[in-house]
């Protein structure tokens, strides 16, 4: 797993991929999708403008991936943040989960899009919106992932401890995942920057 994006012209970026990487992000991306939720499908007959302003949820999620994912906006000292936050997760939370899902879509559509060549792998190029997508879904994925796996700062330096697991921890694809996506993830922000 050593693909690394690249600029193309326009401001797009491109990485190949191998068989094995492309079925890993796609099922990662279906994974998310599944844990993100599905989206409001407009009842027949309701007032379109109605679900505009529906309102989302004020409680924080229990799951904690989840929670990564939807934080909190002012923290929970005292009560007067804890409403604050509230307010706030009422009014973003359903933007913000339409978001997501729709950064995961564009990942597994352009996965899905994808021609491969003879050994199976292929090179995505992406157009510079779905380049967008495409960061924000893996910032998503490498957020799930190390919420699961209780990644800390101190583990992710080059001598921390996600750098020093056996092969027999049952962690180890996980962790190799999650320093892959990390890995993508960096060199696509170096693409999307002016240069």
């Amino acid at each position: 797993m050593a693909g690394h994006f690249e600029a193309t012209p326009g401001g797009g970026a491109s990485v190949a991929l191998d068989e094995v990487e492309i079925a890993i992000l796609r099922s990662l991306a279906v994974q998310l999708l599944e844990l993100i939720g599905p989206g409001d499908e407009p009842v027949e007959g309701e007032d379109p403008l109605a679900a505009l302003f529906a309102e989302g949820p004020s409680e924080p999620p229990s799951d904690p991936a989840l929670a990564r994912l939807f934080p909190e906006a002012y923290g929970d000292e005292d009560k007067e943040l804890r409403e604050a936050s509230a307010e706030f997760r009422r009014f973003t939370e359903k933007d913000l989960r339409t978001r997501k899902r729709e950064d995961g879509v564009v990942v597994v559509r352009t996965l899905d899009a994808l021609s491969p060549v003879a050994d199976g792998g292929a090179v995505l190029v992406l157009t510079p919106e779905e380049s967008r997508h495409w960061l924000g879904s893996l910032n998503d994925l490498r957020l799930t992932i190390g919420t699961r796996l209780e990644v800390s700062d101190e583990d992710e330096g080059q001598d921390g401890s996600l750098y020093q697991l056996p092969d027999s921890d049952p962690r180890k694809p996980m962790v190799m995942a999650y320093l892959w996506l990390g890995a993508l993830q960096e060199t696509l922000i170096e693409t999307l920057m002016p240069g």
